[in-house]
């Protein structure tokens, strides 16, 4: 458990603050964060998506805000939620890749480390975690209750987080086992040996929700910020080897009798399963009498994968954007991002506001009574939220950097999108994202003051990390 000595400092790192909006539980929402993993910016209905139904989530645009400018804080998983529980843009972030060294080892957060959750607690909301963090694992400081969360249920490891039919999952800090057997593989990747179940009968994310949906339950009156991390539709990496289909679900659902092959099938089901269940937790949060003192956000952690054997093209889960995950393009960083809260958000809002993982930090702060941390990126997005667009803030750029497959930094400025491969010292490729929004035409050559801009502050945002160094392309 975090230490009274911790609470303590991190309250005084928060300096927490009254004020006649937010100054009693009753006015301050709960804050609750729903996170798919690798769902594209195309594979809901409300941005697009034709094959696969989602009717939860699109009511849930239709009663609230769908910002259409919303950015990861990676384009892979780790660092995306290492900048999302941080603040923290890629460049300042601890962890900034899935794992490293000739062990693939997991990165963890640090004690040094101040998470949202940990401004949430020092707020006095409690705070839960359910799902997969990949942040830390039980022997270090990033374990999640070594990092502002009460209560964890799910995986801490994200190879671990492959299989949705696993042998375990954590409680806190006490493994759980479930009755599903695994084939393990003889090589350890992240600091896990991943595998398959070949006997099924326990389904990692049904668990998780039941969980979630629980605990929401069990709430008193107490504000309560929620970390929902789902699995779905990530696939088993392992299971696409051993099995060729790692779309693993207990059933196809309403595309059992399609013409497709299983792993289409099994993509397509588990996004609507993941649908079906969202929409039964806003049902929960309804019946409870709370959904108007609660603000549901749900986005994914990066762009769409191609790692369960399904076709891209059948999908189309970029939404048309140029990439998917590990790109630096729109398709690879740019997701669904959609804010519920009735009563507060006045329904079928649609924002163009730009805006990104980092920004969960300084909005939580807001709404919850605190002030952010020092040393984040983070720019609140709560008077959008409000239907206060006179007072918000906008950021003066977005920066990313990714050190797999190479290494490679992009920044959002204005209307602008420069990426560059390698990073710090390849040349910058530059995209009118307002009128190229799919990144065909280059036009670096045209603007040169704006390639000197971005340059500027490509090598302002990048702090040299002891682990995570710029390499060439391999």
């Amino acid at each position: 458990m975090q230490s009274t000595a911790r609470r303590a400092a991190i309250a005084a790192i928060v300096l927490l603050f009254s004020s006649a909006q937010l100054s009693s539980g009753a006015d301050r929402p709960n804050v609750v964060f729903i996170l798919a993993d690798d769902l594209g910016y195309g594979d809901l209905g409300s941005y697009g998506q034709s094959v696969i139904r989602t009717p939860r989530l699109d009511g849930m645009a239709a009663d609230g805000l769908r910002f259409t400018q919303f950015y990861a804080g990676s384009t892979v998983c780790a660092p995306s939620r290492s900048v999302l529980m941080t603040g923290q843009h890629m460049g300042h972030t601890h962890v900034r890749g899935n794992a490293s060294g000739p062990d693939m080892s997991p990165q963890s957060l640090r004690d040094i480390d101040v998470t949202v959750a940990e401004v949430a607690g020092s707020a006095g909301y409690e705070t839960a975690l359910f799902g997969k963090w990949g942040l830390g694992e039980v022997e270090n400081e990033g374990h999640p209750l070594k990092q502002g969360f009460d209560t964890f249920f799910g995986y801490l490891n994200q190879v671990h987080a492959h299989n949705y039919f696993p042998e375990f999952l954590w409680r806190d800090l006490v493994k759980v086992p479930l009755r599903n057997t695994v084939r393990r593989l003889d090589r350890v990747y992240g600091g896990f040996r991943g595998g398959w179940a070949t006997e099924r009968n326990e389904y990692s994310h049904d668990l998780i929700m039941q969980e979630a949906i629980k605990w929401i339950a069990d709430r008193g009156e107490t504000p309560f910020f929620l970390y929902i991390a789902l699995t779905i539709p990530h696939a088993n990496n392992e299971g696409t080897r051993g099995t060729g289909d790692g779309a693993e679900v207990p059933d196809y659902g309403i595309y059992a009798e399609e013409d497709w092959p299983n792993p289409d099938k099994g993509q397509a089901a588990m996004i609507t399963r993941m649908d079906r269940d969202i929409g039964t937790l806003l049902d929960k949060l309804t019946e409870l009498d709370l959904d108007e003192k609660t603000l549901v956000m749900f986005s994914s952690d990066n762009g769409p994968h191609n790692e369960a054997g399904h076709d891209l093209l059948r999908f189309n889960p970029s939404g048309g954007l140029r990439g998917i995950k590990r790109d630096l393009y729109e398709g690879g960083i740019r997701v669904p991002f959609l804010a519920w809260w009735p009563g507060t958000i006045r329904p079928g809002q649609v924002s163009d506001h730009v805006g990104y993982f980092g920004d969960l930090m300084a909005t939580t702060a807001e709404l919850a009574g605190g002030e952010v941390p020092a040393g984040t990126d983070s720019v609140s997005f709560a008077p959008t939220l409000l239907g206060e667009p006179e007072r918000q803030q906008e950021h003066p750029y977005l920066y990313w950097e990714f050190y797999e497959g190479g290494s490679s930094q992009a920044v959002r400025l204005r209307q602008w999108k420069g990426v560059r491969k390698p990073m710090l010292s390849g040349s910058i490729e530059l995209y009118d994202v307002s009128r190229d929004l799919l990144e065909r035409y280059n036009v670096a050559r045209n603007h040169p003051s704006i390639i000197s801009e971005i340059k500027e502050i490509m090598a302002q945002a990048h702090v040299r990390h002891p682990t995570w160094q710029p390499r060439p392309p391999r």
